[in-house]
């Protein structure tokens, strides 16, 4: 099957990733959409050129991507806030390697800078502009409470900004949030929960053309920071990959399909983005109430990538990885009839690849224990059986394929840290 290059608004590829960061806790709920909506409208009021304003917008959809636990988050949510350097770093290192997203990444990096402290009157000349827009953006948003009344609030957030005018603030952001305080629509569009609407018709930003290759790399980046979020997931998509296309290329799929697989196992727990990374590294058994949250990340996964069409199919293989041939997997509850060949592959390489690494709660399987406990789903119609008896038949091989994998992905993983 044939993969045509396709064009996409970053904006479409985005937005849908930022509102799952935000599904992590109800406090932090929009915070990405709203910081990008007060980045638009400060930049339309300051008349930044479009394709500066939409780069604005970019980052700041993105800017807290390296605050993976619901801690990190929430100490974010401060107006004074402290320790910021670390998230601001790892989510720069993070977004460096995808070229569309290179300039966001340096904004990302200094999105904390604070405007009186560059080496010059005037703020530091190597902080870019938009990181100095998303900062006084970032903490208007965390002052305002959608749940109370708007506009009696815009009156006490103005204050606080213009407080900061000249010190944190760059006067001519601050004069212009000024502005645009005393306009009822700013504030009542801000607290809306249509930010994505607003912000698709008035700053869709630069489309991107993506072939195999970048969709690849774009899966890469995305596998990057869905499995940084702890050090028991940092090899986990890597190693569903490797296993994945090796599988696929056993029963037949093209070159072209099984890159296809590759970033559909690259992409197939992005809705843990919307998982609590203390949940991700709990060292005992989840409580029900824990397990629930964790059972919602392939249906966030299909949320994020079903309302792109020339994704459908990638779709369709990750986010249905955990339904099951008989009926009882989750999220859809769908029959073997409606379960595709490639997510049943991936079944099979995640099944395989989570029973043979270390979790927090216990130490990897023997290749023993992982033989019986694939045998026994397949028995009971979970797994396709032909495909479980591929992989067993040449066990050796898929383990070491996914030891390869996991073991370059570990080193990645410890270099992003050491950068930290």
């Amino acid at each position: 099957m044939r993969f045509d290059p396709f064009r996409v608004s970053l904006f479409d590829l985005l937005a849908p990733l930022a509102k799952t960061v935000d599904l992590m806790s109800a406090e932090v709920a929009q915070h990405h959409e709203r910081v990008a909506y007060l980045c638009l409208r400060l930049a339309q009021e300051l008349n930044w050129s479009e394709a500066r304003k939409c780069e604005a917008v970019t980052a700041a959809l993105l800017h807290d991507i390296g605050a993976f636990s619901i801690l990190d988050r929430l100490a974010l949510l401060r107006f004074e806030e402290e320790d910021t350097e670390r998230h601001c770093i790892a989510g720069a290192l993070l977004l460096a390697d995808f070229p569309p997203l290179a300039n966001a990444a340096t904004i990302v990096r200094h999105h904390h800078a604070n405007w009186r402290n560059g080496p010059e009157p005037g703020g530091d000349p190597t902080v870019p502009p938009a990181s100095y827009l998303i900062y006084l953006a970032d903490r208007a948003a965390v002052l305002l409470d959608p749940q109370k009344p708007v506009l009696a609030q815009a009156a006490a957030i103005a204050a606080r900004i213009r407080e900061g005018r000249g010190t944190r603030f760059a006067p001519e952001m601050a004069d212009a949030f000024a502005s645009l305080a005393r306009r009822d629509y700013f504030w009542l569009e801000a607290a809306t929960f249509s930010l994505e609407q607003l912000l698709k018709r008035d700053c869709s930003g630069q489309d991107v053309s993506l072939g195999l290759d970048e969709l690849l790399a774009f899966a890469k980046l995305l596998c990057r920071i869905i499995d940084f979020k702890s050090e028991f997931t940092a090899t986990h998509s890597s190693g569903v990959a490797a296993v994945a296309v090796a599988l696929g290329l056993a029963v037949g799929f093209s070159d072209a399909e099984s890159k296809q697989l590759q970033v559909a196992a690259f992409l197939h727990d992005l809705g843990k983005l919307a998982v609590p990374a203390e949940i991700l590294e709990k060292a005992g058994r989840l409580t029900d109430e824990e397990r629930f949250v964790m059972r919602t990340h392939v249906f966030h996964t299909y949320r994020i990538l079903d309302p792109i069409p020339m994704l459908r199919q990638i779709s369709d293989w990750g986010s249905l990885h955990q339904e099951r041939l008989n009926g009882s997997g989750y999220p859809f509850g769908r029959q073997a009839a409606d379960i595709p060949l490639g997510a049943r592959i991936l079944a099979v390489a995640d099944v395989f690849t989570a029973l043979a690494e270390n979790r927090p709660y216990r130490i990897a399987m023997s290749l023993e224990e992982v033989t019986a406990v694939l045998r026994e789903m397949a028995a009971e119609n979970e797994l396709d059986e032909s495909l479980v008896e591929r992989l067993l038949a040449d066990l050796p091989v898929y383990d070491r394929a996914r030891e390869a994998a996991q073991r370059l992905a570990s080193q990645e993983y410890q270099s992003f840290h050491l950068a930290l």
